[in-house]
This record gives structure tokens, sequence and C-alpha cells, in this order.
């Protein structure tokens, strides 16, 4: 498949492990350190990120982080999905990156050490539940006993989920396939699974090369809302580097809205894909700009973590707003410290 998005480049063990050390032990003393201190350039700044990932893309093509953060060393580390970007900054390989609604609630419930500290609007028509052209099934009521490909703790997993409710089914009445987005395209192709939920930009990649049906998308469903996360030791100890990235990726999006062209250029340079599949993803996303999470949207997420709960798939109820950054509250704390 001459258009199969890339894989990404993984990190090692052994490099996640080292890193977390060293994140643990830089972390040691900072409770006790000043303002002056807490505010001070990061040495370092790695970047978890995905192609569906546009405004980090973007800066990433750019330069523009490592303009801004001179005095640090900038590393962008690319995943396939969320669960595996959170397993990584959640053991110190990282220290920001972007995913969709699922994976923190995964994360959280595993007691993993991160923060909420931006949000980009809902994307709903930004994935998709797809069927094979040819394929039988016509409404969601027809997934029962199918066999579905998503990758487990993703957007699409939400997606499914809701699918599977607004259908009158049980969880317990399809056959759930899980499998990273590269596996289960081929999956796909070949036959060996039913559907395939799915976002972009892989969607829209499958889309354009095997033309399949949608039988449902976000819309109605699923508010496909897309988070920034940290760890939590860099965002108490930099919290003015947390609102540099935002307002950077808030810069992104203007770039992306004014200049379409040049913007589905950089990251079809980036990603390999072709240009037709760079402005379809990108004609179904809104005007992206980044802010810290709003009251609704916390509401919103909280109603992600309690279908999961409330289906077994997750441990034990969560509270989204627990691990919500406030800008304000650091401010406050900053002055006190």
């Amino acid at each position: 498949m001459s258009r199969t998005i890339r894989r990404h480049g993984r990190l090692s063990r052994r490099s996640v492990l080292i890193a977390a050390s060293a994140a643990s032990l830089g972390w040691a003393a900072g409770p006790a350190r000043s303002a002056a201190v807490a505010s001070a350039s990061p040495n370092q700044v790695r970047i978890g990120f995905q192609k569906s990932a546009v405004n980090l893309v973007v800066l990433k093509q750019q330069g523009a982080l490592e303009k801004r953060f001179a005095d640090s060393k900038v590393q962008w580390v690319e995943f396939p999905a969320g669960p595996q970007l959170l397993e990584a900054l959640s053991v110190g390989g990282l220290e920001f990156g972007l995913t969709g609604d699922s994976p923190p609630v995964f994360a959280q419930a595993a007691g993993r050490e991160l923060l909420y500290v931006g949000a980009e609007p809902p994307k709903p028509l930004s994935s998709a539940v797809l069927v094979p052209a040819a394929s039988p099934l016509r409404t969601l009521a027809d997934l029962r006993g199918k066999r579905i490909a998503l990758q487990k703790g993703s957007s699409s997993h939400y997606l499914l989920l809701r699918a599977v409710a607004r259908a009158g089914l049980q969880w317990s009445d399809i056959a759930p396939m899980y499998l990273p987005p590269s596996d289960a395209r081929a999956a796909f192709e070949k036959g060996a699974v039913d559907a395939w939920v799915v976002w972009d930009p892989y969607y829209a990649a499958t889309e354009l090369d095997i033309k399949p049906r949608v039988l449902a998308t976000g819309a109605g469903l699923s508010s496909n809302n897309s988070f920034y996360l940290a760890s939590k030791p860099f965002v108490e100890r930099h919290p003015g580097a947390v609102q540099a990235l935002l307002d950077e990726l808030t810069r992104a999006d203007a770039y992306v809205q004014s200049n379409r062209k040049e913007a589905a250029q950089l990251i079809a340079d980036f990603s390999g894909l072709s240009l037709a599949t760079v402005h379809l993803f990108i004609s179904r996303r809104p005007p992206s700009p980044v802010a810290p999470l709003s009251p609704a949207l916390v509401a919103d997420q909280q109603r992600v973590a309690d279908a999961f709960e409330q289906q077994g798939l997750i441990p034990r109820r969560i509270k989204v707003a627990d691990i919500v950054w406030s800008p304000q509250r650091a401010r406050l704390e900053a002055k006190a410290a």
C-alpha cells in the first residue's frame, strides 16, 4: 500500500526508563524551589505527537519551538496512537503530548502521573465506523456479532462504545479486535474484520485509497475531543513553558486557517501522506486554537470516563477534574512560594 501511513519511531524501553529515572531525580527537590527557578526554561522538552496532531506537526516543520525554547533541547517522538504516547509520558519519556479523549481516561484509571493542560475544540466528523463498500451492514444495529477493529484505549474505543449503545446493543454483543491502525487497515482490506473504527488521517487515507462505506461518524455520538497532556513534574516546575506551548499551538492553528495550501504541504512533506489525503482530513477539522480546559470540556470528558467505568472497561471510577491543570491556581501558588 503506497499510501499506508508509515510506522512511528519508537522509544526503547531502556531509554524510557533512563528518562523516567532522570525525571524523578530532577523532581525530588521541585516543591522547595522558588517561583523564579520554577519559571526558568526547561533543560529539555520532549514532545509526543501523531500524524493527526496538525498544530504540533506545523510547529515541528517550522522549527518554532526550537526558537521559542532556545535554551532547551526540543525532541520530537512520533506515535501511532494515544495509548502508546501516554505510556511514554507517564514513565518520564516525554514532557508533553496530544491524544484523543480515551487514552487519558485509561491512564488516569491506571494511576499514571499526568495532567490535562490544554484542549482543542471538538472534531466529531474526524472519526468514523467504516465497513467495506460491499458490506451487508447498513445500520449500527447490524454490528451485532461482528468483528470490529479498533485501537484499544483510543478515541475510536469510545466512539464504538457510543455506537453500540445507540444501536441498543451491549458491548458483549460485538467482537472487538484490538489492533493498532496499520494492522487494523491490513485486516480491514483482507476482510479479516467486518468493520473498523478509526480517526483521521487514517480515516481520510483509507477513504481515498479503498473507498469504504461510512456507517457512522462521531456526529451525535462522540465529540472526539483532543487534549494536550504533560507530565506532572514538568507542569509544576515550568508552568510558564506550558503556557508558551499553548500559545505557540494557537499560533500554529492560525497559520493553518490562513494558509491552507502551505500548511497542507508541510504536513504532507512530514507524513508521506498524499496532498489529497491531507486536504481531506484538514477539511473535517474546525479552527483549533488551544486553551486550558473549560468546565464544559471537563464535564464532557467525565462522561467519557463514566461510560468506560460503567462497562467495566476501566478498573475504577475516576474524577477527571483531579488531574486538570489550572493556570490561575499555578500563578497563585507561584506567588505564594
